[in-house]
């Protein structure tokens, strides 16, 4: 069966992973194909908003420990390239022109919680938890710190972090990790209806709007309002 399932709903991208007797945990072949799929939906002329969900009960455990037992100091390579396609993933996001859901059907843990925030949005089951466990299995959370450390507080972020403690549904909303809880049913409409509200837009303008963003959320005021100057000089190049 293939690592990810991929289903066009008009011109929204459904991408799912596809390993739920693994709880969808990250190995090299679904993050590989995550890479692909993103990089191909961005590419697709007919698609103009992603979803990102999880097959089963599970959105994603994270990183599939079953790989762990090679990613050792002599298997360097190995461990070089976990490291970079882990890094390549979580960056990705960002750099896409078209917006991306993520529908947190269920747990998402370590890199898997990492991916639940990478989405310009989030959705999340009522049931559902976000987590970062890896310090309770002697390693660090490092490549999706900075991305949480970017969207809650920085005392949240570190009890997170620190603790290894999973939070529910309405706490995450709380913190500003998602964008809605919703009931488990009802999470794939929702998540749905969202994207083709936003698909429905100028997809130059969502283009420009998710590159601002991102450039934005690291400049300076000043910066900010000089790229924001620039920007608005060239939109009307395709205004309506």
């Amino acid at each position: 069966m293939p690592e990810l399932l991929i289903e066009d709903r008009g011109p929204v991208r459904v991408l799912t992973m596809n390993r739920p007797e693994k709880r969808n945990a990250l190995n090299n072949a679904l993050t590989e194909a995550l890479v692909e799929g993103l990089r191909a939906a961005d590419a697709a002329d007919a698609v103009n908003a992603i979803v990102l969900t999880g097959a089963g009960p599970a959105f994603s455990a994270g990183a599939d420990l079953s790989e762990f037992k090679d990613l050792t100091a002599e298997n360097q390579p190995l461990v070089e390239r976990r490291a970079q396609l882990t890094m390549s993933l979580h960056e990705l996001f960002s750099r896409l022109t078209k917006p991306v859901i993520t529908a947190i059907n269920g747990p998402a843990l370590g890199g898997g919680a990492g991916l639940a925030l990478a989405g310009d949005l989030a959705l999340m089951a009522e049931s559902a938890q976000l987590g970062y466990p890896e310090v309770k299995h002697g390693i660090v959370a490092a490549i999706v710190m900075p991305n949480l450390v970017r969207q809650v507080g920085r005392k949240a972020a570190f009890e997170l972090l620190a603790t290894g403690r999973p939070v529910g549904a309405r706490r995450a909303l709380e913190l500003g990790m998602v964008n809605r809880v919703v009931p488990d049913a009802e999470l794939q409409v929702e998540a749905l209806a969202l994207a083709g509200e936003l698909a429905a837009i100028s997809r130059p303008a969502m283009a420009m709007t998710k590159a601002h963003f991102y450039q934005v959320t690291e400049l300076a005021f000043g910066e900010a309002l000089a790229l924001g100057r620039d920007a608005n000089k060239r939109m009307r190049a395709f205004r309506k």
